[in-house]
């Protein structure tokens, strides 16, 4: 068994142990998820996903994959775009996710052609070039293996399609930056801790944000397993960005 190590947050764990650690997180903060993500971003992550929404450009009848699909945000907006005409996956690794994910989007009025899968984003149980579009929002940096995910998204992408990345990012602005490490180090974990009754799991969160690689890195990792035309967008002055990888 291999004793190689990788960050959970600020930590240095065993690999073996990453996706149980982050399993764990994501089951305690499933409840409260969506509260915490209004508060914890000012209602910010709204438009952050409406943004990627236009990005991806969606077409009724396309097959689309939304991976680590949470809590249904970015199926929803799918769904609504396309009409309930188009084939949504939403895949997530954790079941909590998965199940209040399905609930609330059965509870909008979002069942039809939308179909959940648990799955490890390293090893997708998917056919080879299936999928006209990809998005994975907010989860890619809490993958153990991130270039096994991405060339898997690879994979599993048509060749014509997009993969669309949401996720934290390094600010593009000093000032920004240090308001931002405050923010996200006194203020973040203290809301977690009145809201979900969690600090450590926000704590955990706060740091899986800073080990998380910046955009360019980003954009070279995606090239590395096959991406091209791979370019990104800065949104809040690179609190977050938006990748956009082709497969042609």
């Amino acid at each position: 068994m291999s004793d190689k190590k990788t960050h959970f947050g600020y930590q240095q764990v065993p690999e073996t142990e990453k996706a149980t650690k982050v399993a764990e997180v994501f089951h305690s903060v499933a409840k409260n998820y969506d509260i915490m993500n209004d508060l914890m971003s000012l209602g910010t992550h709204r438009l952050w996903k409406r943004f990627t929404i236009d990005v991806a450009k969606p077409h009724k009848n396309d097959k689309i994959l939304d991976l680590a699909g949470g809590t249904g945000d970015l199926a929803k907006l799918f769904a609504k775009r396309t009409e309930n005409q188009s084939e949504i996956i939403v895949s997530d690794i954790n079941d909590s996710m998965l199940s209040i994910g399905r609930d609330r989007l059965i509870n909008a009025g979002y069942f039809k052609n939308i179909y959940y899968v648990q799955a490890n984003a390293e090893c997708l149980p998917f056919a080879n070039d299936y999928f006209n579009l990809i998005t994975i929002g907010f989860g890619l940096r809490n993958v153990t293996h991130k270039d096994k995910a991405l060339a898997e998204m690879h994979r599993v992408l048509k060749p014509g399609g997009k993969a669309i990345i949401l996720e934290f990012s390094k600010p593009t602005i000093e000032p920004v930056n240090k308001i931002y490490d405050f923010y996200s180090f006194k203020i973040l974990p203290k809301i977690g801790k009145l809201v979900a009754k969690d600090e450590a799991s926000y704590q955990y969160l706060s740091e899986s944000i800073r080990m998380h690689p910046d955009q360019v890195t980003l954009q070279s990792m995606m090239e590395k397993v096959g991406f091209e035309d791979v370019a990104y967008h800065n949104l809040s002055a690179g609190i977050v960005a938006v990748h956009i990888g082709h497969k042609y």
